[in-house]
């Protein structure tokens, strides 16, 4: 059983945002006592009387009162003469005149006020324009001049993650541990989150962490407590190419834009492939598998089918040859695994363990490295598919799911104007369904500008700039910030591991202060999991029974062979 997530730090009553100044000199001065926090008799300033002999008679001035001398001592001193015998008054009052002179103990208020007063500007910025109401993630503390300041911890607000974001950086530089961390704070406050695990790294997710020298430093630099946790996952593969739970997918349902993706095709064969889905399915032809859709093609340009393809129309016999070509070539390469039957409802991502906590779905992908069009158009369909079947939501305090897309690079590589149209679509208006869509990738300029204009949020880890086209695209990325004191430029590749800049949005929608931040560690092992981890999650899953097993049914194949014969 996990606990509940610490909240670490002062929690501030509002939010606001101040705008970049120059930094400033600060007092620093702590404690000072005004000039009436001692009376005015007993001015340590000024040359004390000279005492008055015990045998001489008193001041003319005191010999006139009905007040005796010592009685008028003790009552501008504040404190009890000893009237003994042998005690001088003269030197009582010295004495206590003596201790009145000391400064009187800061009020609370004053050393609060003046803490605050050697914090440096940048610092107070970020502490008062990451200030939130109400649940948020934390990153970790501000950062200036390589110290970090646990009195500005980074946040951002839990409802502000519908409105995306952008995880970059080079590689070596922490991203996949800014997803783990991410991932590990929305799990435990009860949002569902998926991940895709290019290299197999973020399964120790389903593990708890283990402790280290730089963990405790870390934890203690910007303080927040650190517990080992593990967060139960479900285990996903792309037709079962792996140990986890099959994903599949129809070829009908995959759609002829992304499948003109995967395979490599222009934006003439593109154009084609459309009206191909359009013939099958306007004649009940089911496209259940890659073999339906080759059967299809196969089918129109053979002589029984010139008659459909010149009804058709815009379809040439060339096109047809080389969609067929790409496609032979395309499940060759054992992709055919990936589509068929059932099909997986993305909506099974939406789920939260009996605890309230988020069910982690992680998609294990190391199998696919070398097919990198392949996975990366594959969790595009997946999050058309929730955009199409999820109900409208409009605003929401915390996510119905965060979707965070790795290697968001290979995604925008040698896409069609259509296909990057439909992108643009997709995370402009899923935001409105609940979800929250996060693209990781090395650079900012992998994600084109209309697709980067909608992501609110920006985690950017250190970039690389050895060539003039990365300093180009390191100025361009400097100039997307809001104005800061920070020297942006010099930051972004300056900042260690296990550091970022950080920018998001305020409840309000406003961007926050520019923060250099230095990030907590996450909670689970940062490194896989066990094989009898994962073999464990599988067998306990309740959707095992419901995509395990590959089933068919009669589709285009069938129903076009059934015709020749």
């Amino acid at each position: 059983m996990r606990s509940a997530p610490r909240r670490v730090g002062r929690e501030r009553h509002r939010s606001r945002s101040l705008p970049n100044r120059k930094t400033r000199t600060l007092p620093t001065t702590v404690g000072r006592v005004s000039d009436d926090a001692v009376s005015t008799p007993n001015d340590p300033t000024r040359e004390a009387d000279p005492p008055v002999p015990a045998d001489e008679p008193a001041a003319p001035e005191a010999a006139g009162t009905d007040v005796p001398a010592a009685e008028v001592a003790e009552t501008a001193v504040g404190t009890a003469v000893d009237a003994s015998a042998d005690a001088e008054p003269g030197a009582a009052v010295t004495q206590d005149a003596t201790a009145v002179a000391e400064p009187a103990p800061a009020e609370p208020e004053a050393v609060e006020t003046a803490a605050e007063a050697e914090l440096p500007a940048l610092i107070t910025q970020i502490r008062d324009g990451y200030a939130f109401k109400g649940a948020t993630l934390h990153f970790g503390a501000g950062v200036v001049e390589g110290k970090a300041y646990a009195e500005a911890p980074v946040r951002i607000p839990l409802s502000m993650m519908t409105r995306h974001g952008l995880v970059a950086g080079a590689t070596g530089t922490g991203k996949t541990k800014t997803l783990q961390l991410m991932a590990e704070q929305l799990l435990e406050q009860g949002v569902p989150v998926f991940l895709a695990d290019i290299k197999g790294d973020l399964s120790g997710m389903a593990s708890p962490g283990e402790m280290n020298s730089f963990i405790e430093t870390r934890a203690a630099e910007i303080g927040l407590d650190w517990r080992p946790t593990a967060y139960p996952a479900e285990f996903f593969s792309l037709g079962g190419q792996g140990k986890g739970i099959p994903i599949r997918a129809s070829v009908s349902q995959f759609g002829p834009i992304l499948m003109s993706k995967v395979l490599g095709l222009n934006q003439t064969q593109e154009s084609s492939l459309t009206l191909i889905f359009h013939y099958a399915d306007t004649n009940g032809l089911w496209l259940d598998t890659l073999d339906d859709l080759r059967a299809v093609i196969q089918f129109l340009t053979s002589d029984a089918g010139k008659a459909e393809l010149k009804q058709i129309g815009g379809i040439s016999s060339a096109t047809a040859g080389v969609i067929l070509r790409e496609l032979t070539a395309f499940a060759a390469r054992g992709a055919d695994t990936f589509f068929g039957l059932p099909e997986f409802d993305s909506a099974d991502f939406i789920r939260t363990h009996p605890d309230g906590t988020g069910v982690l779905s992680l998609l294990e992908l190391p199998s696919l490295q070398d097919q990198p069009e392949v996975f990366s158009t594959f969790l595009m369909w997946l999050l058309a598919d929730l955009f199409a079947t999820l109900p409208e939501e409009g605003d929401v305090d915390k996510p119905k799911l965060v979707f965070f897309f790795d290697e968001a690079h290979l995604l925008f590589k040698d896409a069609s104007k259509d296909f990057l149209s439909a992108i643009q679509q997709t995370v402009r208006l899923i935001r409105s369904k609940g979800v929250g869509v996060f693209f990781v990738t090395q650079s900012p300029k992998d994600v084109p500008g209309d697709v980067l204009a909608q992501l609110g949020n920006r985690v950017q880890h250190a970039l690389r700039a050895f060539t003039p086209d990365d300093q180009k695209a390191l100025r361009a990325a400097a100039r997307t910030y809001p104005h800061t004191d920070y020297d942006i430029e010099k930051l972004l590749t300056s900042t260690g591991i296990g550091e970022a800049v950080i920018t998001v949005l305020s409840e309000k929608g406003a961007p926050t202060p520019v923060a250099w931040t230095r990030m907590r560690s996450p909670q689970s092992l940062m490194d896989p999991s066990p094989d009898e981890v994962l073999d464990r999650a599988v067998e306990s899953s309740p959707l095992k029974a419901k995509y395990w097993e590959a089933i068919e049914r009669e589709s285009a194949l069938e129903m076009l062979t059934s015709q020749e014969a």
